[in-house]
């Protein structure tokens, strides 16, 4: 399976960036059991912020989806680091929990985290699909126009 997590990326363009560090008083993942437990990614690509700002403001539905899909990289970052770098042990992709800096009057956060779901499943195939959230917030770290955290069913 992780050859084929491995073509999907590269057929994909991807290549998994190393993993961000915390940048506060917290650890990047915890396991528990079979659950790994991803803290929130932000849109990083080129070690620093891509994307930024309040979507339905300053930043199009577009730019907020590659936002999605960049925290769905960093979250597969987060995976490989946490799994010694052996993404077939993934063996469900509990669920997504979605953070869209919002405007009052966006209400399309569900198709911005769409960049991530879509990612997700791309790359991980049927172990990909996963129940989720998408919420509005009025700011994330860094100005961050998206954030996203994840839970994973992992092989031990």
């Amino acid at each position: 399976m992780s050859d084929t997590i491995d073509s999907r990326l590269q057929a994909l363009g991807i290549t998994l960036p190393e993993a961000a560090a915390p940048a506060a008083n917290y650890v990047p993942y915890v396991i528990s059991g079979n659950l790994l437990y991803l803290s929130g990614q932000l849109p990083i690509e080129g070690g620093k912020i891509a994307v930024t700002g309040i979507v339905g403001a300053d930043v199009m539905l577009a730019d907020a989806q590659r936002a999605a899909e960049l925290c769905a990289i960093n979250i597969l970052a987060q995976a490989s680091a946490a799994l010694a770098g052996d993404l077939s042990r993934i063996t469900r992709v509990i669920k997504l929990n979605g953070f869209v800096a919002s405007a009052p009057s966006f209400v399309e956060q569900h198709l911005v985290i769409n960049g991530a779901s879509n990612l997700i499943a791309k790359v991980l195939g049927e172990a990909g699909k996963h129940a989720r959230a998408a919420v509005g917030m009025a700011s994330l770290p860094l100005n961050a126009a998206v954030e996203i955290d994840a839970i994973l069913e992992i092989k031990l």
